[in-house]
Order: structure tokens, then C-alpha cells, then sequence
């Protein structure tokens, strides 16, 4: 299983991917419903514990335990399960369309 981190180091990393496609859903205590999205162009750094960003007014640093859902092109991508510590990928097979060409997620 990978990690919301591992995920989102490949999504930035890979060439094969449109980083300003993501979009994060994560715990914001205080926000409405205790809930956020950050679009990928917005991620400022993918640090070891946390991603920074950009929050218009400050830079927000958000721990990836707070990751509800990862979405690329509108499609969820990995989620946590309601159990702590659970996360999910895409079962095997699922394929995500890039730049005209289909790929294997996993």
C-alpha cells in the first residue's frame, strides 16, 4: 500500500504527470465542515511530515495524517478508510488518462 506522501512525491516527481491536476483533501479544524482542498499548484514543498501551502495570505503546513483524499483529473486516486492509519490506493488495473495515453497507476 502506498503512503498519501509516496503518492504525492510521485505525482510531483513523475514527467508522465500534471502536478497542478491534483487535488489534495485534507482535516482543517476550523474550516467549514473541518474540511479543505488545496489544488497542486498551490503545494509549496512536500516536506517529510508535512506539505506547505500556499494559503494566500500565509503559508499553511498540513501533516499528511490530515489527508482525507487525493483526486488527479477529478478522479480519487487514494483515500483513507474511516479506520486510523488506513489508507487506500486504486485497485491494481485502474488506469488514469495523461496527455492522450492511458497508464497504469499502480
Amino acid at each position: 500500500m502506498r503512503t498519501s506522501h509516496r503518492l504525492l512525491l510521485r505525482l510531483y516527481h513523475d514527467p508522465g504527470y500534471d502536478f497542478s491536476r491534483v487535488e489534495i483533501e485534507y482535516v482543517d479544524r476550523g474550516a467549514p465542515g473541518d474540511r479543505s482542498a488545496a489544488q497542486g499548484g498551490r503545494v509549496l514543498a512536500l516536506d517529510a511530515q508535512y506539505l506547505e501551502v500556499d494559503a494566500g495570505t500565509h503559508v499553511a503546513c498540513t501533516p499528511y495524517h490530515r489527508i482525507r483524499r487525493i483526486l488527479y483529473d477529478g478522479e480519487t486516486v487514494w483515500e483513507r478508510d474511516a479506520l486510523p492509519g488506513a489508507g487506500r490506493e486504486k485497485p491494481e488495473g485502474f488506469r488514469v488518462a495523461t496527455g492522450g495515453e492511458n497508464r497504469n497507476w499502480l
